[in-house]
C-alpha cells in the first residue's frame, strides 16, 4: 500500500512535468516547425513526441531516485528531480532542433524548465508532508554485539521523521530474551554486527513472522550477492569467480573510458585553464600535484590532480587524509575541492590506462598498508582498476569509514555491468553539488575503522 501511494504521487508529478512540455510543444515549437515546413503531424505524431518526453523523464527519474519519496531526504529528491528534468529537456531540445535542421529558440525550453523546477519545490514539500503524516516513524529495535553502535544510532536519528529507535539490546542478553523482545510490536528490527550464527537464527525468526529486518552485511554477504546461481544439480549452488570482470566487460569499459574522457577533456579545457591560472597566481607554486597511488593488482602509478594544498602540506613525509577544516588547504583549493575541479586532470590518467571512469578510488601505498593491517579484505577492491568516481563516492561520503567504503566498492565489483557504469556516471553529477560528499575525515576515523571491522 505504501509503495503504491509513493508511485501515485511520483506519477502525478511526472504527468504535470509532461503536461508543461506538451503545452510549450503545441504553443511554441510545433507552430515554428510547421511554419518552416519541417513538420506536419497528425494526432499520433503529437502523441509520440509527448510519449518520448515522458519516457525520457521516467528513465532519468528512476535513475536518480525521484520515485523514492519518503525514502530519501526532501533535498535529495529535489536535486534528483532537477537533474532528471535537465537531461530530459536538453535531449528534447536537441530532438526538436534535429527536426528543424537548425538550432531552435532556447527560451521556450528554458521556460519549461523554470516552471517545472518551481513546481518541483512545492511538490516535493507536499509529497513529503503527506507521506510523513500518513506513515509515522517506524519504531526500531537494534540488536547489537559488543562493538559500539553510536555511528549507526546517529544515522538512524538523522532521519527521525522516518525512524525512531525505541530500544537497543545486546545479543548477550540471551536468544530467548531477544526473541521475546522482537515480538513487542516494533516496526522493524536492526541486526547490527552480531555473530553469524545468531544473525541467521534471528533473520529466519523475523522472516517467519513477517517482521521487517535491517541487517549490516559482512564482506562474505557482499561476495555472495554477486555470485552466479547454477543449476548443475537438484540443489541451488552459488559460484563466486576468481576474476572480477570478464574480458568483454573490460574491453567495453575501456572503449567507454576513451570516448568519455576525450569528450570531457574538450568540454572541461576552459575550466582547467582558469583553474591553473588561479592556482599559479595565488602562491606561485606548481599547478599540478602528482602522487603515487595504486590501481589494479596494487600496481603503482602517478595520479595527477590540481594542487589544492600548500606546497609544504606534507613536509614531514607522513601520508594523511584531508581532515575537516584542514588548514593545509588553500582558498583556491577549498573551491576546487568542493566543486571537484581538482580531479579533472585525472582524465589524462584515464586516457593513459592507469585509471577508469568508474571504480574504487585509488589509495596511496602507505594508507593501503595501514588499512590492510586492520582489514586484510581491503585487497579485494584492487581486483579492478582504480576509478575517477565510484560506487562508494555515489552512495557514501568522503568521510565514510574505510570498512563501509570497502563494502560499497565490493558491491560494485560483484554486480558490475556497463549499465551500472553509465548509471554511476549520471549519479556522480548529483553528488557534485552535495557538500557532505566532500567533507574531510574526522580525527577519530582511523580508530573507528578498527571498531567497524567484522568478526
Amino acid at each position: 500500500m505504501k509503495r503504491f501511494i509513493i508511485l501515485q504521487l511520483s506519477f502525478i508529478g511526472l504527468l504535470f512535468h509532461t503536461a508543461v512540455y506538451a503545452y510549450f510543444w503545441f504553443e511554441e515549437y510545433y507552430p515554428y516547425l510547421r511554419f518552416h515546413g519541417k513538420a506536419n503531424f497528425f494526432r499520433n505524431g503529437h502523441i509520440l513526441i509527448i510519449l518520448i518526453y515522458f519516457v525520457l523523464l521516467f528513465f532519468f527519474a528512476s535513475t536518480y531516485g525521484v520515485l523514492k519519496v519518503g525514502y530519501l531526504k526532501p533535498v535529495d529528491i529535489f536535486i534528483s528531480e532537477f537533474f532528471s528534468l535537465l537531461f530530459a529537456n536538453v535531449i528534447s531540445y536537441f530532438q526538436i532542433s534535429l527536426m528543424a535542421n537548425w538550432v531552435v529558440q532556447v527560451r521556450p525550453i528554458a521556460e519549461v524548465m523554470f516552471i517545472q523546477v518551481v513546481f518541483s519545490i512545492v511538490w516535493v514539500f507536499v509529497c513529503n508532508t503527506c507521506y510523513y503524516k500518513a506513515f509515522p516513524p517506524r519504531d526500531i529495535l537494534i540488536i547489537h554485539g559488543e562493538r559500539p553502535i553510536d555511528d549507526i544510532v546517529a544515522k538512524f536519528e538523522s532521519r527521525r521523521e522516518k525512524y525512531q529507535i525505541s530500544r537497543s539490546m545486546n545479543i548477550s542478553e540471551g536468544m530467548e530474551a531477544v526473541k521475546k523482545e522482537i515480538l513487542g510490536g516494533y516496526g522493524a528490527v536492526v541486526l547490527w554486527d552480531i555473530p553469524g550464527t545468531d544473525r541467521n537464527e534471528l533473520l529466519k525468526y523475523c522472516y517467519s513472522r513477517s517482521i521487517r529486518v535491517y541487517m549490516m552485511p559482512k564482506i562474505s554477504d557482499v561476495l555472495v550477492k554477486g555470485a552466479d546461481q547454477l543449476h548443475l544439480f537438484d540443489t541451488p549452488i552459488y559460484l563466486t569467480r576468481e576474476y572480477a570482470l570478464k574480458i568483454e566487460q573490460r574491453l567495453a569499459k575501456r572503449v567507454l573510458d576513451l570516448v568519455c574522457s576525450s569528450i570531457l577533456l574538450v568540454i572541461a579545457s576552459p575550466f582547467m585553464l582558469i583553474t591553473a591560472i588561479a592556482i599559479k597566481a595565488y602562491d606561485g607554486g606548481p599547478v599540478f600535484y602528482r602522487q603515487v597511488r595504486c590501481t589494479m593488482g596494487r600496481k603503482e602509478f602517478q595520479i595527477l590532480k590540481f594542487r589544492s594544498m600548500r606546497v609544504d602540506a606534507e613536509k614531514d613525509g607522513v601520508a594523511r587524509l584531508a581532515a575537516k577544516n584542514d588548514s593545509r588547504i588553500t582558498p583556491v583549493g577549498k573551491f576546487i575541492r568542493a566543486t571537484r575541479i581538482d580531479e579533472l586532470p585525472q582524465l589524462l590518467n584515464i586516457l593513459r590506462g592507469d585509471m577508469t571512469f568508474i571504480g574504487p578510488r585509488p589509495e596511496r601505498p602507505e594508507i593501503i598498508e595501514q588499512y590492510m593491517t586492520e582489514m586484510p579484505e581491503f585487497a579485494f577492491r584492487m581486483k579492478v582498476k582504480a576509478g575517477l568516481a565510484g560506487y562508494a563516492q555515489v552512495y557514501g561520503k568522503y568521510n565514510t569509514t574505510p570498512y563501509d567504503k570497502l563494502k560499497l566498492d565490493l558491491t560494485y565489483i560483484e554486480q558490475y555491468s556497463i549499465w551500472l557504469d553509465l548509471k554511476l556516471m549520471l549519479l556522480t553529477l548529483k553528488i557534485l553539488i552535495k557538500p557532505e560528499s566532500t567533507e574531510g575525515v574526522d580525527s577519530t576515523q582511523t580508530t573507528a575503522m578498527k571498531d567497524s571491522k567484522e568478526k
